[in-house]
């Protein structure tokens, strides 16, 4: 009885395994093993009394405002055909030198990200965009289709990030209890603008990385990576597909850096400019405005009845001692902090196989936070470093999702095989920025304290 709690762990992967909808698992997994605990005497019900105040927080919590503003930004930037004059904007500039497509690819991914922070989109709208013509000019399959989903990715770390927002809401909280396990009575804080500033290094890093590694595949095998024939153009014609995004990023990162807003005030200003954006290219009209205002409000609630699941979940998770019992297993490990922290971090690449990074979010986050945390663990590194590798989990087959997003756009010449075998590269890249962020530190801890000072 005294691993209940890892059981019930274990019958959540088991239950998602089979496919069946996440909010629903986490809660009604959590119940039947409340109920059978109460039964039998090994669990208290006063726990489940606080469930109505979980969610009462969770509705009534200003940062969490920012993940439905920050949804309609991206959703109104992907009707608006931003990406597609993006991509020709970047391709004439690119272009013309081998690899210059993938490069291009990379670039656009990057602002992307930058404007919309939702991976799905970003996949399926270059999967679209980018992956007939670098087909069309020679690109090796698994070469592009792994460029296509590892860009697409970029919006995990790279703010505003919808994982970024989840990640500095939980870190929040387990870092105040943390301190207040260590007897801290005025204790300090780490927020959403934390996470986001300290992301901009290691995105960045992460970034260079790709192409570099595009230049020396194209130098290696300049076949599988030629030049594309572009049309000329000039730089007017060019700016006027890069200015309006970039306008519209710096609008909404240099609010939350510079401290005149919070996210969740920046988010409003990022989607009160996408619609500004989309209605002077007159991309916008009242139907597509709907159909836009529709998938906000299907993506938003899929990620709140998930984080009401998970509240469930790690109410009784706690009830049966399991915060206890994985607290005690760190401490008693003999590499102390920097053992647990690499168990940590390989348990969550691990669950990447199986779990959506929502649902590890919620569910794991929560959990191991406060010990780490408590051990001596920085709140702002340890989000990044999770994000990076809650990054990887898109990739790692059989159950990426960015595989599946462009799997699902892709011409039916493009293998499955094709696309597996194109991601390996980009997740060993992001697995050694996992490494080099782990022996510096400062990498995504600098830039936050040195804005504060």
């Amino acid at each position: 009885m005294d691993y209940i709690s890892l059981y019930m762990f274990l019958a959540v992967c088991l239950m998602l395994m089979f496919g069946y909808p996440v909010a629903f698992t986490l809660a009604g997994t959590a119940l039947g093993f409340a109920a059978a605990g109460i039964l039998t005497g090994h669990f208290d019900a006063s726990f489940l009394a606080a469930l109505p105040g979980r969610i009462f927080g969770t509705m009534s919590n200003d940062t969490l405002i920012a993940v439905p503003l920050f949804i309609l930004m991206g959703v109104i930037l992907e009707k608006s055909r931003v990406a597609e004059e993006l991509l020709g904007s970047m391709a004439k500039l690119f272009g013309t030198m081998r690899g210059g497509l993938g490069i291009s690819v990379v670039v656009v991914g990057m602002l992307l990200a930058a404007s919309t922070g939702i991976v799905g989109a970003t996949v399926v709208t270059m999967g679209l965009l980018s992956l007939p013509s670098m087909l069309k000019a020679g690109y090796r399959p698994s070469l592009a289709a792994g460029t296509i989903c590892a860009t697409g990715t970029l919006g995990q770390i790279i703010p505003p990030s919808i994982a970024l927002v989840l990640l500095g809401d939980i870190l929040s909280n387990a870092y105040q209890r943390a301190q207040l396990k260590m007897d801290i009575f005025n204790p300090q804080t780490v927020s959403v603008g934390d996470l986001f500033v300290g992301a901009l290094i290691p995105g960045t890093m992460l970034v260079g990385m790709y192409i570099l590694y595009l230049l020396v595949y194209a130098r290696l095998k300049p076949n599988a990576a030629p030049a594309a024939e572009v049309e000329h153009t000039t730089a007017i014609e060019i700016m006027k597909g890069l200015l309006p995004p970039l306008v519209l990023i710096l609008l909404v990162l240099g609010s939350i850096l510079s401290g005149a807003a919070t996210p969740t005030e920046a988010a409003g200003i990022g989607a009160s400019g996408a619609l500004v954006l989309a209605f002077g290219k007159r991309q916008m009209d009242v139907a597509r405005l709907r159909e836009v205002v529709v998938n906000t409000m299907e993506v938003t609630a899929m990620v709140f009845l998930i984080l009401i699941g998970a509240a469930v979940f790690s109410l009784v998770f706690r009830g049966f001692g399991g915060e206890e019992l994985i607290h005690q297993f760190f401490m008693d490990l003999p590499g102390g902090v920097v053992a647990a922290t690499l168990i940590v971090m390989l348990v969550i690449f691990l669950l990447g196989f199986i779990l959506d990074f929502i649902e590890i979010t919620f569910v794991v986050v929560p959990i191991v936070g406060p010990i780490l945390l408590t051990m001596g663990v920085d709140p702002i590194w340890l989000g990044i470093m999770i994000a990076l590798n809650l990054q990887t989990s898109f990739l790692t087959p059989p159950f990426g999702f960015a595989l599946f997003y462009l799997r699902g756009v892709a011409p039916p010449e493009l293998t499955t095989g094709a696309i597996y075998r194109g991601v390996v590269p980009f997740i060993l890249i992001q697995i050694l920025a996992m490494v080099a962020l782990w022996y510096w530190p400062a990498m995504a801890t600098w830039l936050p304290a040195l804005l504060k000072n």
